[in-house]
């Protein structure tokens, strides 16, 4: 009777410390950030990264959700996500990491030979009420980031046939979906605009998978369904982007 009442707790602690991780990611501000390194600076930038900038935000109470890089890194770029408690709590940290002497001299030194980061670009984004916070490392596996861009006053029919249909139709075809978000600002896309990561084993793998879910006849019909019901094409454009997560990257 004791082992069955141990089991019971230890079952209903687990209970409660996967909720509360839910919880937590739900309520938590993402920032997705995009740098481009300058010509020739590629290297500089990321190893900026890996020896300093991860010290700072961690000292700076910045959390780091995955750092990506492109399969086909023709633009130097690097992607990443951060999350903080609030938007508040975001600019607190950021304030702070700015203002830091030790950054300073690490910026100071890191650009003694000439600016190494061209450009920026920062969106704002929160969980969708569908998402499965999937922040799990499970080991050696491309990811995919997917925009859409969904047509006017068509977002939240976009958002219902992910909800309803997509992510269990994307499991089927063997992707596994990571997280899903919406921009938190007007100006970045709020209204019409859904962000997401999947993951796959090989970016061949992805285009398989993709390949065999446009095929599906569940998804065919869901599509048409919800096409007819919203009196045209739910979206606009969709990007995608395979990239594989760095050696410092908390998400693999």
């Amino acid at each position: 009777m004791k082992n069955q009442i141990v089991v019971f707790l230890l079952c209903l602690l687990t209970s409660f410390s996967m909720q509360a991780k839910a919880d937590d990611a739900n309520s938590r501000v993402y920032e997705l950030r995009v740098y481009y390194a300058s010509d020739g600076k590629f290297d500089v930038l990321m190893n900026r990264f890996k020896e300093h900038t991860l010290h700072y935000f961690k000292k700076h109470k910045m959390r780091l959700e995955g750092f990506w890089l492109p399969l086909d890194n023709k633009d130097n770029k690097m992607v990443y996500v951060l999350s903080y408690p609030s938007r508040e709590a975001r600019e607190k940290s950021w304030k702070s990491f700015s203002e830091d002497k030790g950054w300073i001299k690490v910026t100071k030194e890191t650009t003694a030979n000439g600016e190494i980061v061209a450009k920026v670009e920062s969106t704002f984004l929160k969980t969708t009420d569908f998402s499965p916070n999937n922040l799990k490392s499970v080991g050696d596996r491309v990811f995919e980031l997917r925009t859409y861009i969904a047509t006017p006053n068509n977002l939240s029919g976009l958002l219902a046939r992910f909800r309803d249909h997509t992510l269990k139709l994307f499991e089927r075809h063997g992707m596994s979906n990571i997280i899903y978000w919406t921009p938190t600002d007007k100006e970045q896309g709020s209204e019409n605009t859904l962000i997401y990561f999947l993951a796959h084993k090989t970016k061949e793998a992805g285009l398989a998978s993709f390949k065999t879910f446009g095929a599906d006849p569940e998804w065919q019909a869901v599509r048409k369904a919800s096409e007819e019901k919203a009196g045209s094409s739910l979206t606009v454009k969709v990007t995608s982007e395979y990239m594989y997560p760095v050696e410092f990257s908390p998400l693999k």
